[in-house]
């Protein structure tokens, strides 16, 4: 979900509650608490590996991108014991071509973002997994991928977002979504270092 405030008209920015209740589907359920993150578990692969099976067998050639993103997919991460995964069809503000399907398999459409890359979010029974909807070729993939792989082979961030999920989690949110929009400054730091122009190599903190 965009881990930023929209605008409203003109050039009024919304507010978090605003944003969140233009954009959910269904009733909202405040957090209003900390937030709980677990040692990384080898499991959480399983699980997007069962999950995945079976959003391909449900949706078929609408699949065209099916990939393990978030905090889950990190080995040594700690984690919201959430599976987040990442489905890029054709064109996601068509939901009738994939939403039934996906209905069929107990998901729910939760988040409908259309100025945001047309994102949606399905969520599944007991909000085990996080299920990210974009069209193929959104720029917003991209990002999501890199973010991930470069955790997975840079240690030194690796622990620095560790350090300040730990440090944000601590505190109390009123909806878990606050918790994400916190994370957006080190995430931005973190993609500077993993996203280059091309042409020029991706270098960790304090490598000339």
């Amino acid at each position: 979900m965009k881990d930023s405030n929209g605008t409203g008209e003109g050039t009024t920015p919304l507010t978090s509650e605003e944003y969140l209740s233009r954009v959910t589907i269904g009733p909202r359920q405040p957090l209003n608490g900390t937030i709980h993150l677990t040692p990384y578990d080898p499991q959480w692969k399983s699980e997007f590996e069962r999950h995945a099976q079976r959003l391909r067998v449900a949706l078929g050639a609408n699949v065209l991108l099916l990939e393990h993103v978030g905090s889950t997919s990190v080995p040594g991460l700690a984690a919201k014991p959430v599976i987040d995964i990442l489905l890029a069809v054709a064109d996601s503000s068509d939901e009738k071509s994939y939403v039934p399907q996906l209905e069929e398999e107990g998901f729910v459409l939760r988040i409908r973002e259309p100025e945001w890359f047309e994102h949606r979010l399905l969520k599944s029974p007991g909000d085990s997994v996080n299920l990210h909807v974009f069209s193929i070729g959104c720029e917003e993939i991209g990002r999501m991928l890199a973010f991930r792989d470069w955790l997975r082979t840079n240690d030194h961030d690796r622990r620095l977002y560790e350090r300040t999920k730990r440090t944000l989690a601590a505190q109390s949110w009123k909806h878990t979504q606050d918790y994400a929009n916190a994370k957006s400054t080190v995430v931005q730091e973190i993609l500077a270092r993993a996203v280059k122009p091309e042409g020029q190599d991706r270098q960790s903190p304090g490598v000339p």
